[in-house]
Formats: structure tokens, C-alpha cells, sequence
């Protein structure tokens, strides 16, 4: 992910945050975006988590999607036990 300078962020429209009357969260690029879920994910309330996620799969359809249903079906049909 390139590192977005001060300037760079403060240049970016509010188009290109998630929350952004508090200019939270980022997504111009689908780098920033994942890392926008990976916040979310460690650090965000329930509510910004499914705010977050539905932005960043709306802007970038292959991005934010619940990929542990599916993880969950390829670890039971191959047998791995949790833990």
C-alpha cells in the first residue's frame, strides 16, 4: 500500500471516505481499502464494521466480502479441524 502523506489525504474528496464528515477511513485504491477492514476489523464498533465493509465491496466489488461462510464450507469439506 503506498503511504498516503497528509497533503495527499487532505487533497482527497469526501468521496473517498467511508465516514466522511470525520474523514475516516480511506478507500481511493483497493490497497487502502483492504486495510480499511483490516481497522475496522481490529479497532471498529459493530456499526462501522458493516459500514466499512458494504463502502469498500460497493466501491470495490471484489473487496469486503464475508469470505469466512465460504472458508468455514472449505474447512468442513476438507476436514480440518478447529482449533
Amino acid at each position: 500500500m503506498a503511504r498516503l502523506t497528509y497533503k495527499e489525504r487532505k487533497k482527497l474528496p469526501s468521496s473517498s471516505f467511508v465516514e466522511p464528515k470525520e474523514r475516516k477511513y480511506p478507500i481511493p485504491d483497493p490497497s487502502h481499502a483492504r486495510n480499511a477492514l483490516a481497522r475496522v476489523s481490529a479497532y471498529g464498533s459493530p456499526m462501522e464494521k458493516k459500514k466499512v465493509s458494504a463502502e469498500v465491496h460497493s466501491k470495490f466489488p471484489s473487496i469486503g466480502k464475508d469470505k469466512s461462510k465460504s472458508k468455514m464450507k472449505t474447512e468442513h469439506k476438507h476436514g480440518k479441524k478447529k482449533g
